[in-house]
């Protein structure tokens, strides 16, 4: 059995950081002590000066595949992930069909076995007809089921007070949600192109989707999961005003009800839709600079609980459309880790923070079976990182299908060396290693 010894890395896990070596053997960890003598027989990697971290499981992208496959595939956004530190993927039911049917699930999962460098799962689709579904889908091949309640791409809004009501009453899985008031979102717009057309200025896109809009539909589902005792889980806070809505009283395993901030909502700020218009365009909207700020206090005291990108790319023609037909959302998956290593740089957050938020709690949320953590008997899913070697995200290395980043001419302070996914190295210094295809994620339920 292959074996990799890692050696004189500083570990990055569970709290504290420390310099270990770490063995992989075969798909897993084998051991990890401050010194593993080599026999001869493994491949060693000196890591002296580089931070080994997990591998990010990022709970949230669109990958696009099946039927909307000009975007992306899972082929070309799970490489791009790996060359971003993310090994480990939660994908979006709003393709092309939705993932609202036993058969569309596992349709998706062949798809991924098929194709994807990375760890894959996906989330089961909620509409307002398809209760039955939702209670008789095999809930050990999904990680959890997702709601939006904000108009989506793929007409996925699920409006109805009665189907809401029996959704969270029917299923003990997580049920993840897109919060955005609907009826408060079509009257701002409305206005908006009543005095401006299609054309609306991009920074108008903050008071279209506005705070209002966000809290009011947080609140609201908050207040529907304590009713129906459902384990809520809260896609993409946007705003300050959401933050006062959740709790740091109890440890995330004992909490049944969670919010996320996503990697764009923690960068950018309505100061920025200036330069990058609608390639920043997103849902729910990137807000003030305060909100910004509140988001990262909140992430610090554990009101938020998880980190993900909400990677949704579409093509550079699409987005350069007028306002009311540019898409939202945006690529993210490649350059997410390298951006909040930054941000660490900066003195937002910890490396420890960093990686219980990107990696550990993920993994406790979704009860992911043997990931998330720097382990013995855990799945080998690493990153090597440096963060003392700066680089500028330039179109030429870009791996996304779309073809573009809003973090084009950004310089981080920190780049990805090395990706281990199941004990394969996937991604070597810039270039992708085809030595083995992801796992499906497995679930302790």
């Amino acid at each position: 059995m292959r074996e990799i010894l890692i050696q004189n890395a500083q570990l990055v896990n569970e709290g504290e950081l420390c310099q270990k070596d770490l063995l992989i053997r075969g798909e897993k960890i084998a051991k990890i002590s401050h010194h593993i003598a080599p026999t001869g027989s493994e491949e060693l990697i000196d890591a002296t000066g580089l931070h080994l971290l997990p591998g990010w499981i990022d709970d949230q992208v669109h990958f696009r595949e099946p039927g909307l496959t000009h975007k992306a595939t899972i082929a070309s956004e799970s490489r791009a992930a790996v060359a971003g530190g993310i090994t480990s993927f939660i994908e979006m039911p709003n393709t092309n069909p939705q993932t609202t049917t036993q058969n569309a699930l596992e349709d998706k999962l062949d798809r991924a076995a098929k194709t994807s460098i990375a760890n894959y799962g996906f989330l089961f689709g909620g509409t307002n007809d398809n209760l039955e579904e939702i209670k008789t889908f095999d809930t050990t091949q999904a990680a959890g089921l997702k709601l939006f309640w904000g108009s989506s791409t793929g007409n996925m809004l699920v409006d109805d007070e009665q189907v809401l009501q029996k959704i969270f009453s029917s299923t003990d899985i997580p049920i993840a949600v897109h919060c955005e008031d609907e009826n408060t979102i079509r009257k701002n717009l409305a206005e908006h192109i009543a005095q401006y057309g299609d054309d609306i200025p991009i920074e108008k896109h903050p008071e279209i989707r506005s705070e209002a809009a966000c809290y009011r539909s947080s609140s609201r589902a908050i207040h529907l999961a304590k009713a129906t005792g459902a384990r809520l889980h809260v896609f993409h806070l946007s705003t300050a005003i959401e933050t006062e809505l959740f709790s740091n009283e109890k440890p995330l395993a004992e909490k049944k009800i969670t919010a996320e901030v996503c990697v764009h909502h923690l960068w950018f700020s309505e100061e920025d839709y200036a330069q990058k218009g609608t390639l920043i365009k997103w849902n729910p909207a990137v807000k003030k600079a305060s909100d910004r700020e509140a988001l990262w206090k909140a992430l610090n005291e554990d009101k938020i609980d998880v980190l993900a990108t909400d990677h949704a790319p579409h093509t550079l023609e699409e987005k350069q459309n007028p306002y009311t037909k540019a898409p939202s959302g945006g690529p993210l998956v490649q350059h997410a880790y390298v951006a909040l290593l930054t941000a660490v740089q900066q003195g937002k957050t910890s490396l420890e923070k960093l990686v219980e938020k990107a990696c550990h709690n993920p993994a406790i949320l979704f009860k992911i079976q043997n990931r998330g953590f720097l382990r013995e008997g855990y799945f080998a899913d690493l990153v090597l990182v440096d963060l003392n070697k700066k680089h500028t995200v330039v179109k030429e290395d870009l791996r996304y299908q779309c073809g573009w980043s809003p973090f084009e001419g950004t310089t981080f302070g920190a780049t990805i060396i090395k990706t281990f996914v199941n004990g394969n190295l996937v991604y070597d210094d810039g270039e992708i290693i085809e030595s083995a295809l992801g796992k499906k994620l497995t679930f302790d339920r």
